[in-house]
């Protein structure tokens, strides 16, 4: 896959372009609320939807309006392909805001597109340490083992992504192992 088309279906993952459903609350209780309207989803778009907004609720975790805006700006430099200066940007907002969970995930994604494996790994691994149930944290660590030639890690971490996240994009790369314990997978039939 081209490195393009990589940022583009990774970029699909955080950018979910749907009308908010649940209100964003600030508070565990919120938190909570939307991670189960995540796992009563009954449809793919029901899961988009509930994805959306825990996205959300992540970003605005920023201990300040300024450091989430720094994020956002990290973000829009991933996206016009200027790693060098969103990792810059997220660097900055990771001194100031060390237990921002998604600073560390966002510079995972851009060290990733870097093929600065290492690097990427340790900040999702930190990411996953602030906040366990990070589902995009944990399939881009998928995407950072396999790179690295770490399938069976890289499939327990995805693994354990479709446990909080049975809608999540990636599912299907899990492999049809009969043997394996893993989450069903929502949405997509399967013969074993």
């Amino acid at each position: 896959m081209r490195k393009r088309d990589l940022l583009k279906h990774l970029t699909g993952l955080i950018c979910i372009a749907a009308t908010p459903r649940i209100a964003i609350a600030s508070t565990e209780d919120g938190r909570t609320k939307l991670f189960a309207a995540l796992k009563q989803a009954k449809t793919e778009r029901e899961g988009r939807q509930a994805e959306h907004e825990i996205w959300q609720w992540w970003l605005s975790q920023a201990p300040t309006p300024e450091l989430r805006a720094a994020v956002e700006h990290g973000m829009s430099r991933r996206s016009s392909y200027d790693f060098e200066a969103a990792e810059t940007t997220l660097d900055e907002v990771i001194e100031v805001a060390p237990a921002y969970a998604e600073a560390w995930n966002q510079r995972a994604f851009v060290r990733f597109l870097r093929e600065k494996d290492a690097g990427a790994l340790s900040d999702l691994e930190r990411t996953i340490e602030l906040e366990p149930d990070h589902f995009g944290a944990l399939a881009g660590m998928y995407h950072v083992l396999m790179r690295m030639g770490r399938s069976k890690a890289a499939v327990a971490s995805l693994s354990r992504a479709v446990e909080i996240h049975p809608w999540i994009q990636e599912r299907g790369l899990l492999p049809p192992d009969p043997e394996a314990e893993r989450p069903a997978i929502k949405g997509k039939q399967q013969d074993l």
